[in-house]
């Protein structure tokens, strides 16, 4: 053989049983096969085969199964970010004549893509007060087929009547699949498929880009579901939109998982430090945090959760002008201004409610706690806030 050909079609294998902490990385588009029998036999949906790399290596389907297992489920898919696993669900489920429900504390993409993309093609969408499960029993019709929910609600981190809006779902829309946003809970604060009085939700969205990543540099989601025949609708719809990751993504994801709980744990014991100190600093008027008892829907993250994350809010008195709460921002050192969070840098970023909420006004600034001091932090906060 010419050399060229053999760099390329080198007989050496090594040998198997090497093993160590961290996952092989495998990559590759084409997957060889030993005939053409089993090419034509082995489909692109199961998840005990390979066909090609957009539908997965020993890689992503390691991820997978650890995901699963993080959620409690038997079933996960990945995407290449949470909003691309959250309009996978969408995708799947909704068609023409169908109606969603979505809280009014949904995450804000959600909220458009309902407005423009869904609405577009024909799907309805109907807004429910996450704290009031009536309210949710009001706005559900026959041609109801989706129902979001958001465990605590983005930005303002209102903690949802999960039980009570699960109940009225399988009440009163048994047809409706029931979707959770999960990536606050992480499969840690609590457990979406195994909820107390024997409630499940069908669907688990997780953007892995937060903490399962833990170092701000992966864009990543997850769909998890403990239904064979919802699975098998998720992975075709998956398959056709060309939903893959990158290998060495996965990798990043799959190298901190391991010290997720961990992480977990401090960022949520430092933001509840940082959210009681904060309810003292001048011009907040409330301190938005699930496990302060006076933040909205206290009474029931105590019915369902065992942890808190690392998010709090700071609601700031009318008399703080945007431009006044810019400045303080500004002024911040050791937070940063960014979007997104679970990762090990503090960030910090300024909402105009009236523009995110139906029901709610004024101006919050969220905190995303990361993994520095929480004294450090409070330093910080309290020297941008005399300015």
């Amino acid at each position: 053989m010419k050399k060229s050909t053999d760099l390329i079609h080198h007989p050496y294998q090594p040998p198997a049983g090497f093993a160590s902490p961290v996952q092989p990385v495998y990559k590759g588009s084409s997957v060889f096969m030993p005939s053409v029998a089993a090419l034509k036999a082995t489909a692109w949906k199961d998840r005990d085969a390979y066909t090609y790399g957009l539908h997965g290596t020993p890689t992503t389907f390691a991820l997978e199964s650890r995901i699963a297992a993080l959620e409690g489920a038997t079933h996960a898919l990945l995407a290449p970010s949470g909003l691309a696993a959250l309009n996978l669900v969408s995708h799947t489920l909704l068609r023409s004549g169908d109606q969603v429900c979505i809280p009014d504390n949904v995450y804000g993409p959600s909220r458009a893509s309902c407005r423009h993309e869904l609405a577009g093609w024909g799907v309805s969408h109907a807004v429910y007060d996450p704290l009031d499960a009536e309210s949710l029993r009001a706005v559900l019709t026959p041609q109801t087929r989706l129902i979001w929910l958001e465990a605590a609600g983005s930005v303002t981190l209102e903690f949802p009547d999960l039980l009570g809006l699960m109940r009225v779902a399988r009440e009163a829309a048994p047809q409706a699949v029931v979707a959770l946003d999960n990536t606050w809970g992480c499969g840690i604060a609590f457990d979406a498929f195994a909820l107390p009085h024997g409630l499940a939700v069908d669907l688990s969205v997780h953007a892995l880009t937060k903490y399962p990543s833990g170092g701000g540099d992966v864009l990543m989601g997850s769909v998890c579901t403990r239904d064979s025949a919802l699975f098998e609708r998720l992975a075709a719809t998956h398959g056709r939109s060309g939903l893959g990751v990158g290998a060495n993504d996965v990798e990043l994801v799959l190298r901190n998982l391991p010290s997720l709980p961990l992480r977990y744990a401090a960022q949520d014991a430092a933001a509840r430090r940082i959210a009681q100190w904060a309810r003292d600093l001048p011009g907040v008027s409330q301190v938005l945090h699930p496990a302060l008892p006076d933040s909205p829907g206290h009474a029931f993250w105590r019915q369902s959760c065992r942890a808190a994350a690392g998010l709090l809010s700071l609601r700031l008195a009318e008399a703080v002008s945007a431009a006044q709460l810019a400045a303080r921002v500004d002024a911040l050192r050791r937070f940063k201004i960014a979007w997104s969070w679970g990762g090990p840098v503090s960030l910090a970023v300024p909402y105009e409610l009236a523009g995110i909420r139906e029901r709610q006004q004024g101006r919050v600034l969220r905190l995303a706690i990361g993994l520095e001091d929480p004294q450090d932090l409070m330093d910080d906060l309290a020297q941008a806030w005399v300015r």
